[in-house]
């Protein structure tokens, strides 16, 4: 069960093993390329130099202590301060060879991080339209970018906090056994492994809450994207409240699920604290008495000592780092289960491209459903020859609009084929398919950007003189010039600062510059008004001159000079022909031709009342 809103799985079904997680990441800490790899190698041997420094160190400044100690004449301490000396080196060395570490390692962990970014972006591009429909972007985003500093922590912190956590733990427990006691080292290693046990097994605990806190932070911000996203629309309502309500109801979980998370930080370092104030306790004891039998010197118990502080400094941050870790990994979790989706729609293996030749089009058979329960398409064949246009007309849910999902292969048929000068479409690339064909829209939603950047997205390589060209094809460039800031105007969100015409400009624009072989208009004037659809309509026909066109159309005046009118009742062709065949059938393009002149005369009547002037019959 997937939570709307959420790109988490649900626990335990879509969870992979932690190791699983990490295993997805191993391939970065060893990248492809040699100048990488090289410095990866220098990072070890940098962290190998820190960490023998930082376990010798405290043995320099015990020498010095006992020097001292033992030493009351002036002429001898002049050996104390050689090893004070030394000791000082070695703590300057140990700090160089941290740093250069983490320099040379910062290519690794960045390169890392824009990799796998940049291969979810690419695959969340790849996969199908089904995908997209059942997500939301605000929580996708999130995911990604939760993912890719999970990334930077588990490379920077595994490789260079834990592991050398425990190799340090092995040295000085061996350095203690071998100068004093095995009581000493064990003390030290019982600490240790109670330490990391707590902190093991209460972090596990606290896991399901980190769960929760994302899946309601991510709730949280898609709700937020999305109410500001649609701006106009809460206005109309006057919903403001309503959003509001919906945002705190997200809030009002984080906060819950934070709280959890905070009290549950307090009973860990409780936890801790105990554990490393009963074993500090002990050794020191223990050294205590050594000293006073005369077993160790004053040294030595500083020496342990500072071990102790050293050691228990580093628990301290792998408790930090532990359950830093664990919240990277379910972050990363969700980002890799992004990429194990599933391709729905994808290439054969070694696929042609698409050869254009002339653009003609042919639907057979075609057999189509968003799933077992909802089919849209039975059975339906056409052609459209290369060069002629093709009008689609139906009621709402007839299937118009999933023709041209299909023919850009958003979806693959159910059965039958779509042809393009003779190729399956299914056979050929995505890509080429799609660079074959151009589409105005009903609904055009454009970038926030310029005007210009809108226009060229059809073509990015395309020169600014080309834009333009594109743009008096389209009749927008006098809109345009008459702007102070001409082609670099910002058009806001989705295209908010322009009309429903300005904006249809802009798209036919668009596709002007891709230059397509076949071209598509999507219900591209249903939603202006009389004025501005028959000026829009003349730049469609100008575009549309000597390409193949298939129009999916409601209102039946814009199909009236198409070669040929398809009738789509409930996914089948229940008719089809020229507009005065059709006309002359007495079926049902003409019952929707009658009503809709009926509605178009009322329109006129009701203009003509308000202005006071004569109806046009």
């Amino acid at each position: 069960m997937r939570h709307r809103g959420s790109d988490y799985p649900a626990p335990p079904d879509g969870r992979r093993h932690d190791l699983q997680t990490l295993k997805s990441l191993a391939p970065y800490l060893w990248p492809q390329e040699a100048a990488l790899r090289a410095r990866v190698v220098g990072a070890l041997l940098f962290l190998l130099a820190n960490k023998l420094l930082g376990v010798y160190v405290p043995v320099l400044f015990r020498d010095a202590v006992n020097s001292l100690a033992l030493t009351p004449g002036r002429l001898a301490v002049a050996v104390p301060v050689g090893l004070l000396l030394a000791y000082g080196g070695a703590r300057v060395l140990a700090q160089l060879s941290g740093e250069l570490r983490d320099v040379l390692f910062a290519r690794v962990t960045q390169r890392a991080m824009r990799t796998v970014a940049l291969r979810v972006f690419r695959h969340l591009h790849a996969l199908s339209l089904r995908f997209h429909l059942d997500r939301q972007t605000g929580g996708l985003n999130r995911g990604i970018e939760r993912g890719c500093r999970g990334i930077e922590f588990l490379l920077s912190f595994t490789l260079f906090n834990i592991l050398p956590t425990l190799l340090e733990v092995v040295l000085v427990c061996g350095l203690l056994w071998r100068l004093y006691d095995g009581r000493f080292a064990l003390i030290t290693f019982v600490t240790i492994a109670l330490y990391a046990g707590i902190t093991v097994f209460i972090t596990d605990w606290r896991t399901k809450f980190l769960r929760q806190a994302n899946q309601s932070d991510q709730e949280a911000n898609t709700k937020a994207v999305d109410s500001l996203v649609n701006f106009e629309t809460v206005k109309y309502f006057g919903n403001e409240a309503h959003e509001a309500a919906r945002y705190d109801v997200s809030l009002r979980q984080y906060e819950e699920s934070s709280v959890k998370v905070k009290t549950t930080v307090s009973m860990l370092n409780m936890g801790q604290g105990v554990v490393i104030a009963v074993g500090a306790t002990l050794i020191m004891l223990l050294a205590g008495r050594e000293v006073a039998q005369g077993r160790m010197r004053v040294g030595d118990f500083v020496l342990v000592n500072t071990y102790l502080l050293q050691l228990y400094l580093q628990m301290n941050a792998l408790g930090f780092v532990y359950r830093e870790i664990k919240r990277s990994l379910i972050d990363m979790e969700a980002m890799f289960a992004l990429l194990r989706q599933n391709r729905e729609v994808a290439d054969p293996p070694q696929a042609p491209p698409l050869r254009v030749r002339g653009g003609d089009v042919v639907f057979e058979h075609v057999s189509f459903g968003y799933g077992p329960e909802r089919p849209i398409l039975h059975d339906v064949s056409f052609t459209v020859p290369a060069g002629q246009t093709l009008a689609v007309v139906g009621a709402s849910g007839a299937g118009k609009s999933t023709l041209s999902r299909l023919l850009f292969r958003f979806y693959d048929v159910w059965s039958g084929r779509i042809l393009i000068d003779g190729q399956d479409i299914r056979g050929c690339t995505q890509d080429s398919v799609r660079a074959a064909i151009g589409i105005v829209p009903q609904d055009t939603v454009l970038f926030n950007d310029s005007i210009g950047y809108n226009i060229a997205y059809g073509n990015p390589a395309a020169t600014p003189a080309e834009v333009e060209r594109a743009a008096r094809l389209a009749h927008i460039h006098a809109f345009v010039q008459s702007l102070p800031e001409g082609y670099a105007t910002q058009v806001g969100e989705r295209g908010l600062k322009l009309s429903g015409g300005e904006k249809q400009r802009v798209a036919i624009a668009r596709t002007i510059l891709k230059g397509p072989a076949i071209l598509l208009f999507d219900e591209a004037t249903s939603a202006l008004d009389t004025h501005t659809e028959r000026e829009i309509q003349q730049s469609l026909r100008e575009v549309s001159q000597n390409r193949t066109t298939l129009v999916i159309a409601h209102r039946l005046s814009t199909v009236v000079e198409a070669d040929q009118i398809l009738v789509l009742e409930q996914g089948r062709i229940v008719e089809r022909g020229r507009h005065q065949d059709l006309l002359a059938l007495g079926g049902r393009y003409a019952g929707m031709w009658a009503k809709q002149q009926e509605a178009a005369q009322l329109q006129r009547e009701l203009r003509a009342i308000e202005t006071g002037s004569r109806p046009a019959p």
